[in-house]
């Protein structure tokens, strides 16, 4: 028998749970007990007493419970988290040992530890909580990665908090960054993806310090470049023009409206001796594609920083996207390749590959789908929860001269 307090569940929330969701929500509770605290372990039962699992509760979040375990006498505790922890690490060894040092360690309800994100550069881990649950138990958490990542016989200096992440007011929690245990550390790590050297600054960089979703696409890129003119929009720090000039591409333009984030961009060719293969222009990406002529590109790369981060806003971004990507259409010539993505979990794939449909039709071109792929394999999707499936990505062969008079 469960030894957790309880909460009840309404049919209509079994039905959400049955079908493998991992979030109980509010809406669906039709009681608790009344000494169930913030934090603590609950367990989910139906009116008629079926068990449904146990997780975090949290008395005031939109998401009640988080479920860390559908077996019922299991405990939740260290050693429930070392041995998660230690399947993540294994998962990620499984398939892409050659980058097991610049990875996402831990991907939240993915990897069975909701609320919980930790990635990894170098000899830092870097964490980001969400979850009142885990945050009281962080301390135990953290000694549990820092010991299986040892035994595994990796080099790991320190955990460097990243909680100053907006979403952490949605369970009461304060927001913060720095160290867990101080380490004198640098401010950054220097990571090889794929042979490209990157310089990743953990403290002030957007997210945990960099995009590590879009390894696999950036190979994608990087094998399609070669003798190329590749203009890559919203580069950030870099990724995909390093790819493209590490392919062998003709020319690189990269293009980010922020001067910070093309300093690092301009530090990491450096680090990887493509300083003179790659060309930074600081523009707003928009403005910058106007002005652009026919044919100036044979590859444009659109990776932009999420339009929506809700459901309210998702029509607005929907017309940003459309925009960017019917530009883009427009400017490549036949033969050329448009590689488009969102990162935004609300613009959901059915939606975004409608706009492109549109914004192909407007530009007076067809699409043929070289390639579609998802976020990189350290960021797992449980087939059963959209919410870990967030990002989409594509690389089209422009087509022209089919298009109809309009």
């Amino acid at each position: 028998m469960n030894m957790y307090k309880k909460v009840i569940v309404s049919d209509e929330g079994t039905g959400w749970l049955r079908r493998g969701q991992l979030w109980l929500y509010r809406n669906n509770v039709v009681s608790y007990d009344d000494d169930l605290m913030t934090g603590d372990i609950a367990a989910i039962y139906d009116e008629r007493g079926a068990f449904y699992g146990s997780g975090f509760f949290h008395a005031e979040s939109h998401i009640t419970v988080r479920i860390l375990t559908r077996r019922e006498n299991e405990t939740v505790d260290a050693q429930l988290f070392r041995k998660r922890i230690d399947a993540a690490y294994r998962h990620r060894l499984a398939f892409m040992r050659e980058n097991i040092t610049d990875c996402r360690l831990v991907y939240g309800e993915s990897d069975l530890m909701p609320g919980l994100i930790a990635d990894r550069y170098a000899d830092v881990i870097v964490t980001q909580i969400t979850s009142c649950g885990i945050e009281k138990r962080k301390d135990e958490i953290y000694e549990a990665i820092m010991d299986v990542l040892r035994l595994h016989g990796e080099t790991v200096t320190g955990i460097y908090e990243r909680n100053d992440l907006q979403a952490r007011k949605k369970e009461g929690l304060e927001l913060y960054k720095g160290w867990w245990k101080e380490t004198g550390h640098e401010p950054y790590a220097v990571i090889d993806e794929n042979g490209i050297r990157i310089r990743v600054d953990f403290v002030n960089g957007q997210k945990s310090g960099y995009f590590l979703d879009q390894k696999s696409n950036r190979l994608l890129v990087r094998n399609l470049a070669g003798g190329m003119r590749v203009l890559d929009c919203f580069t950030h720090t870099g990724g995909f023009a390093l790819n493209a000039a590490k392919g062998g591409a003709k020319s690189v333009t990269a293009v980010d409206v922020s001067a910070s984030a093309l300093e690092e961009a301009a530090i990491n060719a450096q680090l990887s001796g493509l300083e003179k293969s790659v060309s930074f222009v600081q523009d707003d990406v928009f403005d910058y594609l106007d002005r652009c002529e026919y044919d100036a590109f044979d590859i444009i790369i659109l990776d932009p920083p999420a339009f929506t981060k809700s459901r309210k806003t998702v029509m607005k971004a929907y017309n940003g996207y459309k925009r960017i990507n019917k530009k883009a259409m427009e400017l490549l010539a036949d033969g050329s390749y448009l590689v488009t993505c969102s990162c935004s979990r609300y613009m959901e794939m059915n939606l975004f590959e409608r706009m492109l449909k549109e914004a192909a039709l407007e530009a007076g071109v067809m699409l043929k789908l070289v390639s579609q792929t998802v976020q990189n394999g350290d960021h797992p999707m449980l087939w059963n929860m959209d919410e870990t499936c967030y990002l989409k990505f594509y690389i089209f062969e422009i087509v022209r001269g089919y298009a109809y008079d309009r």
